[in-house]
């Protein structure tokens, strides 16, 4: 079997290479190891914390004891499924802000400035604000990835964002528009009740075509003869095959699978693949460095009115919401729940926001437990551009071990310093007069946790991964050792080899990475196409402030 382009990885960004590739009338080989889609644990958003804690949809990798968080070791979560990640996800949309794609570009990724970038999102989506007055000019009206607004008919939607206001902060009508910083909707990936994953946006519409198609595999390694990559070493049926590339193979594998893969390959710190025994064909010392996560916690709060979600939080409740989903593809099983959201600055002469607030109308843990107060309601808060850094590296030279993922979180004090601000700022958004009506106690942390010390014990036990990992195959300057492929997504050092995933972001972008990811690959289909969407010329919002207040 050969093709054009070898895809490696049916995740957010390689389906949107599929589909912009394939539409280009190049002939696509998708090669994914990953299973169906189908069924309502998926398709359902509601149903969202499901698919994340199922083997039979993801990788099941977890972290190296953080040294840290006490040795904890924290889970992360990867889609092994077609459409990867963005079929287990929370389906939260969040483009990143203008001042990430900046930074982009001045750290050596040229032409992936915001006005580089932004026309990019707009190409890929179909925009529906269900008439909440967003920013329509900055948004797209035909693309395949369609974005929508939660009915936010809870009324602690609106007390949330009435209490960012009382306490000083803005309020956006479009946080994915030209102003991010404030308080106001949540976006999400759902269309007509069901998750809008890449694989329906992209890969369906794709593999219609006579010159797309996917196989089912375990990709082994990159095959590399002469400098040049020609194809793929793939496992299936017990059998080791080679599935080859007439023009390019493309890594779109995650940013725990692409490095390990390129590593595998022979392309990677040489000192770390010489312990593996494995021939060194480019010395990339950048290949899985620079790992870097959003990390969070959430807020807990007892609610005075039974208004919450929890009453639908028994068999029947949930019965009742996944019937009416199954049959109208309406009602409280159309939305992830997240439906109000926050970005805020933790302080002055920081220029853009490095808070985020996601808030949920119940109070319960990412593995489906509520909490045993009953009718409650928490905010999911974290910084945005923490300073530490970590690293993927290889178990063995064996490709079905999984990679060993150390992410170092909480490793410098700028950590220590953010997350506390986390607590406090947070505290005094929920003490204003617009949460008075609905507020009982804090249950989590709880009110009795003070102290910087205080705080900090609750963090080392209570913080878990936003599951946003990325960075380990960064994009940069040709001349930077550290940079692992150039500004078009070619690998440095070896022909016919590209990556495009998170895993090439120079530093993590504010929110969730799951628009991001579809931009990368929607932006490096025209990069492999050798044609560019021309830049945008619309001005973003930064706070006139900035500099000498926090709000």
């Amino acid at each position: 079997m050969n093709a054009d382009y070898v895809i490696v990885g049916a995740g957010s960004a390689g389906c949107a290479m599929a589909y912009r590739l394939s539409e280009a009338g190049k002939k696509v080989l998708i090669i994914e190891h990953g299973g169906t889609d189908a069924g309502p644990l998926i398709q359902m958003p509601g149903a969202l914390s499901y698919p994340m804690n199922m083997p039979l949809y993801d990788w099941g990798y977890k972290s190296q004891p953080e040294p840290h968080l006490g040795g904890r070791e924290l889970v992360c979560p990867r889609g092994k499924v077609i459409g990867g990640s963005s079929s287990i996800n929370g389906m939260v949309y969040v483009r990143g802000h203008a001042g990430d794609y900046n930074h982009w570009a001045e750290s050596g990724a040229q032409g992936w400035s915001y006005a580089d970038v932004l026309p990019y999102f707009k190409r890929m989506e179909t925009w529906n604000d269900r008439g909440h007055g967003g920013d329509p000019d900055w948004r797209g009206k035909d693309g395949p990835l369609h974005v929508t607004r939660g009915p936010r008919d809870n009324p602690l939607h609106d007390a949330f964002v009435k209490a960012g206001a009382q306490a000083g902060y803005p309020v956006t009508k479009d946080y994915n528009g030209e102003q991010q910083e404030g308080f106001g909707p949540m976006e999400m990936t759902v269309y007509n009740g069901r998750r809008w994953s890449a694989a329906n946006a992209y890969l369906r519409p794709a593999l219609k075509r006579d010159n797309c198609d996917m196989i089912r595999a375990f990709a082994r390694k990159v095959v590399i003869e002469d400098g040049r990559a020609v194809g793929v070493e793939i496992e299936r049926g017990g059998k080791i095959e080679v599935i080859r590339a007439r023009v390019e193979v493309i890594l779109a594998a995650s940013s725990l699978n692409s490095p390990k893969m390129l590593m595998l390959s022979g392309i990677g710190p040489a000192k770390h693949l010489a312990e593996h025994g494995i021939e060194v064909v480019a010395d990339r010392p950048g290949v899985g460095q620079n790992l870097q996560d959003h990390l969070e916690f959430y807020f807990q709060f007892a609610c005075k009115q039974p208004i919450t979600l929890f009453k639908y939080w028994n068999l029947l409740g949930k019965a009742f919401v996944g019937a009416q989903w199954m049959f109208t593809k309406t009602g409280l099983g159309a939305s992830n729940q997240f439906e109000s959201a926050a970005f805020i600055r933790s302080d002055k002469g920081v220029d853009y926001p490095d808070i985020q607030y996601h808030f949920l109308p119940i109070a319960v843990r990412y593995d489906g437990q509520a909490a045993a107060e009953g009718h409650g309601f928490q905010a999911h808060v974290g910084p945005m551009r923490s300073p530490s850094r970590g690293e993927v590296t290889l178990a063995s030279s064996d490709p079905k071990d999984a990679p060993n993922i150390l992410f170092n979180y909480m490793s410098t004090e700028q950590d220590w310093i953010d997350f506390r601000k986390c607590v406090r700022l947070t505290r005094e958004i929920f003490a204003q007069d617009a949460m008075k009506p609905f507020l009982k106690h804090e249950i989590q942390p709880g009110d009795h946790l003070q102290t910087d010390d205080e705080i900090d014990g609750f963090l080392r036990e209570h913080v878990e991964s936003a599951y946003h990992p990325c960075g380990t195959c960064k994009m940069g300057a040709v001349d930077d050792p550290m940079s692992v492929v150039d500004s078009e997504c070619r690998v440095i050092g070896v022909d016919g080899l590209r990556v495009a995933d998170s895993s090439i972001f120079p530093r993590i972008t504010n929110g969730n990475l799951n628009g991001p990811s579809i931009m990368t690959g929607e932006k490096a289909s025209d990069h492999i196409l050798g044609r560019r969407l021309p830049s945008s010329n619309a001005e973003p919002w930064f706070n006139p402030n900035w500099q000498d207040s926090q709000r």
